[in-house]
């Protein structure tokens, strides 16, 4: 991501002055939020003055993940203390606990659908998206992959976001695009004006019947006999716009047709020569693969990516789902 909007962070400080200003006059030892507020007041300080975001030590730019998690921090990680290089360690060690709490069972056999599915933090903690819910009365089973804007520990946040939003929203049996409807909105209204993601939702039924909506997100690939398709976005991200618009695409598949979702970490790895993994090879993969089960098609995608790499460090979290009708 690149460099924060100063204008967005100075609005949302000054609500967060205000609602200060406000607790201190109802609390009995108010020491701790005055101390907030003097820091609130700094922070706006620096950006009336052009030095917002500089580092205090060295004047070079702060982290931008790190602004967009704490619009106060004054130093780059540099020039943290050892005691602040401790806490953030430990904060980071248990971000990626909590993370890794939020994330579904890696494999699962529902209602004739078997899923599984990779998740790889290029970090200590990921912006990807991934989550699968069962419905046992309707026989449904809803899936979801996406990607947050920025990076780190920011990116995790909003991923925990994600995940508490959705699984609150996907109980009350809303029609697929109301669903991501709902949750652009309500993203929207309770983030920061960078924070987005692109996102894949779907719902697929014991019958085969499957509905997606792919909100700007990476095309998800259709294995169906011998036709590879794709379902592009008709939408997007959502965050961005409060009243975005989305839209469903309908398929059926058969026992045996597979459903390929991923993020930009798998088509947009690199090589040593810098070429980009790609769709089209990534497809080629799948489709040469199509009745393999999804933990098998999976290590095969990872062993040709880890071959195409050649040792090139990963450049962005990778998550991978695949999801096959088996009956």
């Amino acid at each position: 991501m690149g460099t924060p909007d100063v204008a967005v962070l100075q609005e949302q400080l000054l609500e967060r002055r205000q609602k200060l200003e406000a607790a201190i006059v109802d609390v009995e030892e108010p020491r701790q939020l005055v101390q907030l507020l003097e820091d609130v007041d700094a922070a706006l300080e620096r950006m009336r003055t052009g030095s917002y975001g500089l580092c205090k030590a060295c004047h070079e730019p702060i982290e931008t993940e790190r602004l967009l998690s704490d619009p106060l921090i004054e130093y780059c990680l540099d020039h943290l203390t050892p005691s602040q290089q401790s806490a953030l360690e430990e904060d980071l060690d248990m971000a990626a606990k909590i993370q890794s709490a939020l994330l579904p069972r890696r494999n699962l056999d529902f209602e004739g659908w078997e899923v599984f599915h990779h998740y790889g933090p290029a970090g200590a903690v990921s912006g990807d998206y991934c989550d699968l819910l069962t419905d046992s009365e309707t026989k449904e089973l809803v899936f979801l992959v996406g990607d947050v804007s920025g990076k780190g520990v920011a990116a995790s946040m909003l991923m925990a976001h994600l995940h508490a939003m959705f699984r609150s929203l996907i109980p009350t049996g809303l029609p697929l695009v109301k669903l991501v409807e709902r949750a652009n909105r309500l993203l929207c209204e309770s983030t920061m004006a960078a924070s987005y993601a692109t996102l894949v939702c779907g719902r697929a039924t014991k019958s085969g019947e499957v509905e997606i909506s792919n909100a700007g997100h990476c095309p998800p690939l259709v294995i169906r006999g011998g036709e590879r398709t794709t379902v592009e976005a008709t939408g997007l991200p959502i965050g961005l716009f409060c009243a975005g618009e989305y839209s469903v695409k309908r398929l059926h598949l058969d026992p045996g047709d597979t459903l390929v979702l991923y993020t930009d970490g798998l088509t947009e790895a690199r090589d040593p020569g810098a070429a980009e993994y790609g769709v089209a090879r990534l497809s080629n993969l799948v489709e040469g693969r199509r009745g393999l089960s999804p933990e098998v098609l999976i290590d095969a995608c990872l062993k040709d990516l880890a071959a195409f790499r050649a040792g090139t460090p990963m450049g962005d979290d990778l998550t991978i789902m695949v999801i096959r009708r088996t009956g």
